[in-house]
């Protein structure tokens, strides 16, 4: 790559008239800046913004670390954030950790190596990231979660009311008289520490029901593991009536799975989603969704972020209710208990 020297040589000037030309071309001869510029065209030189920006002491950059990538929460999220990072003068560097907090630990070192001035973090589970979280904490990187919370981080947060909705979807569910319910994914404090399947036998026994023990499995919520996990728990003896799929990925394997097995949507079996996929609007019935406020929770917090970066040291912990979207797929059990 040609650097500044190279562009001062074949302009005929030093490199401090050529750094000139980039940073305050008003101050130049009008034909010293035009030969600058011709050298600029000429060699294809483009400045090395990172190193200048690390020259000024902040790199303008915020580091969002998301769970998976292709995930379609994850990716309205990512592009919210960006359009609201550039607006504030800030670039944004992507990565992910597919929940795991020893890829997380990788990742966070390498956006740590482009010098991020703040971090925006959905946690991997496990501990493994939490010591070198503190450590760029104490450096002045700002972190934010978003999503999930690590238990017993005083990080700021914008989290959905995940108790709550759940909460409202069980009790749907049970007016419309299911009993036998069933959550994809059980609470796990390393594997799966989630407080939507933390919740959800709450819920249930505040109704005076049980979370049945053979629906229930540890697993990550993956479209695969959840389409073996329906194919499995609806081949039981006495199946549940309901689905309640925690995540639109694991919506997505119950589907497939429901649909392979001839069962029929909502006539013998109900399904309830987190989330609000375009596919869930397509299939027939439409899926009814506990939908989270994605914009909305991105916007504040790349509102959060930003204030920081300006000097609002106010911690705020935000959340955000889900909404109830009554579709097709939730009806009246084949037969009441």
């Amino acid at each position: 790559m040609p650097s500044i020297t190279d562009v001062a040589r074949h302009a005929g000037v030093s490199p401090t008239t050529a750094k000139r030309a980039m940073r305050e071309p008003h101050l130049l001869h009008p034909e010293t800046l035009e030969r600058v510029r011709e050298a600029v065209a000429a060699l294809h030189y483009e400045p090395d913004l990172r190193a200048g920006a690390l020259r000024a002491g902040q790199s303008r950059t915020v580091g969002v670390m998301i769970g998976s990538i292709i995930e379609p929460f994850f990716a309205q999220l990512a592009r919210t954030l960006s359009h609201e990072l550039r607006r504030g003068g800030y670039n944004m560097l992507l990565s992910e950790n597919e929940y795991k907090s020893k890829q997380e630990l990788t990742e966070l070192r390498l956006l740590y190596g482009q010098r991020i001035d703040a971090l925006i973090l959905r946690p991997g589970y496990g501990d493994a990231s939490r010591d070198y979280l503190a450590r760029l904490r104490a450096r002045g990187v700002f972190i934010a979660q978003i999503d999930y919370r690590l238990p017993g981080v005083g990080y700021p947060s914008v989290m959905l009311d995940n108790a709550g909705a759940v909460r409202q979807g069980v009790s749907y569910l049970h007016a419309l008289g299911h009993r036998r319910i069933a959550a994809t994914g059980k609470y796990d404090p390393q594997m799966h520490p989630e407080e939507r399947s933390r919740t959800f036998p709450e819920a249930m026994r505040e109704l005076g029901l049980s979370a049945y023990p053979d629906y229930e499995r540890v697993m990550s919520l993956s479209e695969e593991n959840v389409y073996a996990y329906t194919l499995d728990v609806m081949r039981l003896p006495t199946p549940p009536t309901a689905i309640i799929a925690l995540t639109g990925a694991s919506a997505l394997g119950c589907y497939r799975a429901l649909q392979e097995l001839g069962l029929r949507v909502p006539a013998d079996v109900s399904l309830l989603a987190f989330d609000n996929y375009s596919w869930m609007n397509l299939v027939n019935p439409a899926i009814t969704v506990l939908e989270q406020p994605v914009g909305a929770m991105a916007r504040a917090v790349a509102s959060m972020t930003l204030s920081a970066l300006g000097g609002d040291t106010t911690q705020q912990n935000l959340v955000f209710p889900a909404r109830l979207i009554v579709r097709g797929s939730c009806g009246p059990p084949p037969q009441l208990d």
